[in-house]
């Protein structure tokens, strides 16, 4: 249980630190890169993987490259939406791309959608549209209007931050549909590799290695103004997300009798301990209709387990 709790606390800590380094106008994708020789290092080291069967990943090597891309870029997502729309919703919505899979093995793969699980998904969809809701603000700008009546300086301030802030708004659901969607298709594609014979260790050890570099060569083009605090965060982040990673196949591997545990522990407690942080540390607000996509997002794991 002690690895399960440990994959909990890690994959809310990567969050946690995304929205600390936003909030300190910290170069994410320098953080982000920093990170993945650690990764790297800690895969080699910990998981192990058979360097020598790098020749037998034949076909895979289209579906590695597309991970290689999508890890470092859901990952800059990622932060963008915390810094959006916070951390409970992000989380959530993270955990929720679990359908995303279920509706490519009935799509692509010929598996058979059964009532349950398209419940199951109804709701994970449900849960969704009650994340991103946000009442509107009709009273609050009203009174900015007003105010901005007052002086032309006031009025063009006043303007320019209910500018920003609709911008913020307008951009929110895209965000949170960049982690449902991005992390949905990740999980499809691990999936896929594990499928062709691949090892896990492997696979994610050379898409660490290609995520990366590719970041790291896409940082030198756009000459970046290299931060030591963003590169420092790195070391952190790369040890989370491992961390993560490692403990969660090391629960798969203890509780190998109680998949349901571990599955239904990572994803319900992600959800619930990121509710915790980021409404009791982060005052993060939550209407009613967000406190009701929460408890769906839990049902939804729930049934789709069940399913």
């Amino acid at each position: 249980m002690i690895y399960l709790i440990v994959a909990v606390l890690c994959s809310v800590a990567v969050s946690v630190l995304l929205k600390v380094l936003r909030q300190k106008d910290i170069d994410i994708r320098q953080t982000i890169v920093a990170g993945y020789p650690v990764a790297f290092l800690l895969t080699l080291v910990l998981l192990k993987p058979e360097l020598s069967a790098i020749d037998t990943l034949g076909s895979a090597w289209g579906i590695i490259i597309a991970l290689g891309i999508l890890l470092p870029l859901v990952f800059v997502i990622l932060g963008r939406a915390i810094a959006a729309i916070g951390m409970v919703a992000t989380d959530a919505a993270q955990r929720l791309s679990l359908i995303i899979p279920i509706i490519a093995a009935f799509l692509l793969f010929g598996e058979v959608l059964t009532n349950t699980r398209i419940f199951g998904l109804a709701l994970g969809f449900l849960a969704l549209g009650a994340l991103v809701y946000s009442p509107p603000q009709k009273s609050s700008v009203n009174t900015d209007i007003n105010t901005t009546m007052k002086t032309e300086h006031d009025s063009t301030a006043t303007l320019a931050a209910n500018n920003n802030r609709q911008n913020t708004l307008s951009k929110t659901p895209l965000w949170l549909f960049g982690v449902w969607a991005g992390y949905g298709v990740i999980d499809i594609l691990f999936k896929q590799v594990a499928k062709q014979g691949a090892a896990f260790p492997l696979t994610l050890f050379v898409s660490f290695g290609l995520a990366g570099l590719l970041l790291f060569i896409y940082l030198l083009i756009t000459r970046v103004r290299w931060q030591v605090n963003a590169l420092l965060a790195g070391l952190l982040l790369g040890a989370l997300n491992m961390g993560n990673i490692y403990a969660y196949v090391r629960a798969h591997q203890v509780l190998s009798e109680s998949p349901s545990i571990v599955f239904t522990g990572m994803n319900v407690g992600v959800i619930t301990v990121a509710t915790l942080i980021g409404v009791g540390v982060f005052k993060e607000q939550l209407n009613r209709i967000n406190m009701l996509g929460i408890v769906l997002a839990i049902s939804c794991v729930a049934v789709l387990f069940l399913a």
